[in-house]
């Protein structure tokens, strides 16, 4: 592990200049864990205007003290760039193909990377439960740390050469963060009720790293006590920023860990209350798992397979409408009709979170479809067309993978069953754009037009040869060459041009019956 040679050269940069620096917050964190941090941030005694004045590539447009240090650099390990502030580029953008190739030249986002440095400071009380009435600058290093979320966050790092390829620092640890990086707690910094009333969105901010940091991870108890206490807190918080932090818990490996932990912390009626409807909901005799506990089952098999987000928020939410749907008890219950009215709630609830219009179409389409009906030798390819055109062949493979997350969630032993495989043949078959003389550059028209003949079966016959010629050599698909050679098969005699199209056509055929072989190799079909 290596501090960027970056980082360094800005924190040399203030003592340099007799500003008093640390690296600071979670990638001191992840850098004791032996993690490589995703970004790196800077504490100083500094003003943000003298920040600035030693950084002139620099941006500062907010009420917290942070100056955005932009550097040139390739490190890939340092944060991107997300937006130009401080314009590197003094070239005319360039446009097209010329802005591809001197890309690296002109572009303002190319090697471009921010880091964060913020004066110490402190914060008076927060009203709201989500912004600081006031900023004021704090006088140590102690007093900004003492602001902080969590011990394991409140550690910082002083550079006592910074120079050097390979830095000696000195850990400053006030609150014992150490300690419970070692024994995987996260525990609040002082009192857990006062930080928690200081942000409401920490108490997500616990459950996420207590999934993220790794296996092992869990709460303090008296953090625990004051999220159970102060849960509804999280009314005050803006949807987006809850949505942000959902997302990072669904995308963790202990996603299914991270949902049940709101669940018992009582967060989970704030931000999806319709998953928790689910809770004690007994299913059928289809299912060995109530309907709460298979959604999470789902979502964890989408996390373990690690499939994307739109797959792993469509698990959990793609039995959502069974509890309001039910009918009757036991083993004979009845869910009908509930993935259309799940689609409907999970749109309402992605909605809420404000998601992107774009993926919540997405989502609900998973969700809709995800009971598609599909047994082999039962389900015509005229149906399975259907099925494409409903979900979008951009979404087929995403379907199958919450199939399969379906499947395992409700207990059986394997996600992917012969006729599940078959489906994707199928799918992949009927996607497959057919083999005819509709591919080639050139119509019936030209060669009526080129010959100067009426219709007839000689421009089915020519199309065919020249079909085959195009299937044999791909790169004969142009215009010009397909013109020449209708004029050269228009010399041909009627006999001559029919056997030559029948030979064209038994070549088509052999080249479908091999196309449809090996799809069905592929997904290991008969």
């Amino acid at each position: 592990m290596r501090i960027p040679d970056e980082v360094k050269n800005i924190v040399g940069q203030l003592e340099k200049n007799g500003f008093e620096v640390y690296i600071v917050g979670g990638c001191v964190r992840d850098f004791l864990r032996g993690v490589e941090p995703e970004d790196w941030d800077v504490a100083t005694s500094a003003r943000p205007e003298e920040i600035q004045k030693l950084f002139k590539k620099s941006f500062y447009e907010n009420k917290f003290l942070t100056v955005t240090v932009q550097i040139e650099s390739p490190n890939p390990k340092l944060k991107e760039l997300k937006e130009d502030k401080s314009s590197f580029r003094t070239e005319p953008r360039l446009r097209g193909e010329g802005r591809k190739e001197h890309q690296a030249l002109f572009d303002p986002f190319t090697n471009i990377r921010e880091i964060e440095v913020t004066t110490y400071r402190l914060e008076a009380k927060y009203t709201d439960k989500r912004h600081p009435d006031d900023i004021k600058f704090a006088k140590t290093i102690e007093e900004d740390l003492a602001r902080r979320d969590f011990t394991v966050n409140a550690i910082a790092m002083s550079l006592l050469k910074p120079g050097i390829n390979k830095a000696e620092f000195k850990i400053l640890d006030p609150f014992d963060g150490q300690e419970d990086l070692k024994n995987k707690i996260i525990r609040a910094v002082g009192n857990p009720e006062e930080r928690f009333n200081e942000d409401a969105l920490r108490m997500m901010r616990a459950v996420r790293f207590s999934v993220t940091l790794g296996e092992g991870w869990q709460l303090e108890e008296k953090t625990t006590q004051a999220i159970e206490k102060n849960s509804l807190w999280l009314q005050a918080i803006s949807k987006e920023r809850i949505r942000d932090e959902l997302i990072k818990i669904i995308m963790a490996d202990r996603a299914t860990e991270g949902i049940e932990l709101l669940r018992k912390l009582g967060l989970l009626k704030y931000i999806i209350p319709e998953i928790e409807e689910g809770f004690g909901v007994s299913q059928n005799k289809h299912h060995i798992y109530e309907c709460y506990e298979h959604s999470l089952r789902s979502l964890g098999y989408a996390a373990k397979q690690n499939f994307n987000k739109h797959v792993r928020l469509a698990a959990l939410f793609h039995d959502i409408g069974k509890p309001r749907s039910k009918r009757g008890e036991g083993q004979e219950a009845t869910f009908y009709g509930h993935e259309i009215l799940g689609a409907k709630i999970t749109a309402q609830v992605l909605n809420r979170l404000k998601f992107p219009k774009k993926e919540i179409e997405k989502i609900v389409k998973l969700v809709k479809y995800h009971l598609f009906y599909y047994n082999v030798d039962e389900v015509s390819d005229s149906s399975v067309r259907r099925l494409v055109r409903q979900v979008g062949p951009e979404n087929m493979k995403e379907l199958l993978e919450v199939r399969m997350a379906d499947r395992i969630g409700s207990g059986v032993p394997k996600a992917e069953p012969y006729k599940l495989r078959h489906l994707q043949y199928i799918i992949e078959k009927v996607s497959q754009d057919p083999i005819s003389v509709k591919m080639l550059k050139i119509s019936g028209n030209d060669v009526m037009e080129i010959l100067k003949i009426k219709p007839g079966p000689k421009i089915g016959q020519l199309l065919d040869i020249l079909l085959g010629h195009v299937l044999e050599n791909p790169e004969k698909n142009e215009k010009e060459f397909l013109e020449r050679e209708i004029k050269k098969l228009g010399e041909l005699s009627d006999g001559k041009l029919k056997k030559l199209a029948e030979e064209a056509k038994k070549e088509r055929e052999k080249l479908e019956i091999k196309r449809d072989e090996m799809t069905k190799k592929k997904y290991w079909v008969t």
